[in-house]
């Protein structure tokens, strides 16, 4: 059985969404070296596709995104053995693929995210969870610190609240994950694929060449200081201009106006 599920919803003219999905649903999601490997594979594979404009990532079942590393496959691990630190560098592999896509990936967050599905949702460019969800960065409690795409954290809730989840390995709830800024929206668990549709649909209204000079954009912006950051975004608007997608859009704002 694949550990991950890809679907593709064709939406004609406006392009399609790729719906991503962990499947290990008894495991809570988890996922292994395996699992890793092909989350970041799944991800290359769909943001190749031209007509892609938004990549949906969630878990299996209605109790978690994603739960973390397998740690029955981690027990195993010797001192320096090689998978021990394949582990890791397939977790950042598939947050890099996620980071990397050509388009922006929303995090679907259905239940409990932990350690390793932690990272992947931070590194996902929206995340809305159902209001039952669970977060959190346990690792110093099973004897390892908290790794790879954790370091995204303290641009996300800042370097006190970063500090405490991973000293403390606690768990937080979706009420305090939206007030440090850990996630954008939660939603019940009807309301969950509503709140994601809202932002699907909001970039499927706007340009696909725009939406994906913002992405990479957004990458320029982490990597780079103020000042290159700016220039890197004076040459992106200028390239943009004139273009046929500029030109339909911006003109039928102006129709739309002059009604």
């Amino acid at each position: 059985m694949s550990l991950i599920l890809v679907a593709i919803d064709d939406r004609g003219e406006a392009g399609t969404l790729a719906r991503v999905t962990v499947n290990n649903a008894e495991q809570r999601n988890a996922l292994g070296n395996a699992g890793k490997r092909e989350l970041a594979e799944a991800i290359e594979r769909v943001s190749a596709d031209p007509r892609l404009r938004a990549i949906v990532l969630t878990g299996a079942g209605d109790r978690a995104f994603i739960g973390g590393a397998n740690l029955k496959e981690m027990s195993g691990f010797g001192h320096h053995d090689a998978q021990a630190s394949e582990g890791p560098a397939l977790t950042h592999r598939a947050c890099e693929a996620i980071r990397r896509a050509s388009v922006p990936v929303i995090a679907r967050i259905n239940g409990y995210c932990f350690g390793a599905g932690l990272e992947i949702a931070v590194a996902c460019d929206m995340r809305a969870a159902v209001d039952t969800a669970r977060f959190g960065m346990p690792e110093v409690l099973f004897g390892l610190p908290s790794g790879m795409e954790a370091c995204l954290l303290p641009q996300l809730i800042g370097w006190g609240k970063t500090r405490e989840l991973v000293f403390t390995g606690r768990h937080i709830d979706a009420r305090e994950a939206a007030e440090c800024h850990l996630v954008e929206r939660i939603a019940t668990p009807e309301g969950l694929d509503a709140a994601v549709e809202e932002w699907v649909a909001a970039i499927l209204s706007a340009g696909p060449n725009a939406i994906r000079a913002q992405k990479e954009l957004i990458r320029d912006w982490e990597r780079m200081s103020i000042a290159d950051s700016v220039q890197q975004g004076i040459r992106a608007v200028a390239a943009a201009h004139g273009t046929e997608e500029t030109k339909r859009l911006m003109g039928a704002f102006v129709a739309r106006r002059k009604r």
